[in-house]
């Protein structure tokens, strides 16, 4: 029997809220205040009413923050993220 050679994706984690908590420090509120300013990304929705954040995108924000990124800058950075969900194979 032949083996078939297939590539898997990576694997993105999806991150519930306390976990994206303790990753970036911030509380539930600010979270969401952050999302509203545009500072962070939307959830996803992963089934029924609960959401999830993918963990590239908790990574690149934490990684823009640490780069001393200006808000201006996070903003772009959290639309292209958003936009590439759309693209993601």
């Amino acid at each position: 029997m032949a083996m078939i050679n297939t590539v898997l994706p990576s694997i993105n984690p999806l991150y519930r809220r306390p976990t994206v908590e303790q990753a970036i420090g911030k509380s539930k509120s600010t979270i969401y205040r952050d999302i509203q300013k545009g500072l962070f990304t939307r959830p996803v929705s992963i089934g029924g009413d609960r959401v999830a954040w993918p963990a590239n995108e908790i990574q690149a924000i934490n990684q823009a923050r640490i780069a001393g990124k200006s808000d201006d800058e996070i903003k772009l950075l959290v639309i292209e993220l958003e936009a590439f969900r759309g693209g993601a194979a």
